[in-house]
């Protein structure tokens, strides 16, 4: 029977390539994200191009009785699910403190910290009965080390950095493996949707630079899950080779 993976943000960047990647190695898909008409294409395509069956499960992950009632719903065929891979997050607007927009902090909070946290709540619930699981959670360079203008977007991600390693420590007695990725500058439509729409400012912060691609970082994810049954990565940073940390880039002038 093929192993089931599900992927929370699986429209876009690193929840798509985390769909094309686990597909192609033969793994069945739930998928998840709030755009269904996308959601609807990508399933098609996946289903045609790697013949594996996909289930679509449309839902904010910022509306609590969504998250827990669409999962609770999924069938009993599929709930035995092997990989979490737990990646519906955002940034949006880099301010000053002061000059931040309020609501742009209560959508990062509510989706980074609050909807990471139903996902992983619902789907560690299924995995405990079976005594086996792997949930990967999605980080940041950013829930490492804090940059100007970061401010609630870094505490997000600190916040993910620390609820990994709480839920390490909890789901040990289930067997359950959890992995936190932490990808610095990666050119996806992260950006795009953190300045809003502002394609040359979302592109302008790449210049100099040959930063991550999501297929990148998706490689990187799958990898973790070819391990042996005993070992477990807990905690992976990857940045682009002209990048050290959260702060400091080697951008190419010419």
């Amino acid at each position: 029977m093929p192993k089931i993976a599900f992927i929370t943000g699986a429209t876009a960047g690193f929840g798509k390539a985390c769909s094309t990647i686990f597909a192609s190695n033969g793994y069945d898909l739930i998928i998840n994200g709030r755009r269904t008409d996308r959601l609807q294409i990508l399933a098609d395509e996946i289903e045609q191009r790697y013949n594996v069956a996909v289930l679509q499960l449309p839902f904010d992950v910022q509306i609590e009785k969504d998250v827990f009632s669409s999962i609770d719903s999924i069938p009993p065929d599929w709930k035995s699910i092997d990989v979490l891979i737990n990646n519906a997050g955002l940034a949006l607007g880099r301010d000053y403190f002061d000059e931040a927009d309020v609501n742009d902090w209560n959508i990062m909070i509510d989706t980074n910290v609050k909807g990471f946290l139903y996902v992983g709540k619902a789907v560690s619930q299924l995995m405990a009965v079976r005594k086996q699981g792997h949930i990967i959670n999605l980080g940041s360079v950013a829930g490492k080390q804090v940059y100007e203008k970061g401010n609630v977007y870094c505490a997000t991600k600190y916040a993910v950095d620390s609820i990994s390693q709480s839920m390490r420590i909890d789901l040990l007695r289930h067997n359950i493996k959890v992995t936190s990725i932490n990808p610095g500058a990666a050119d996806t439509e992260f950006s795009i949707v953190r300045f809003k729409g502002d394609e040359p400012t979302a592109k302008g912060i790449y210049n100099g630079l040959k930063p991550l691609t999501a297929e990148d970082v998706a490689e990187v994810i799958y990898y973790c899950t070819t391990l042996p049954a005993h070992v477990c990565i807990n905690d992976l940073t990857l940045s682009c080779l002209q990048q050290a940390n959260a702060i400091y880039f080697n951008r190419d002038k010419n």
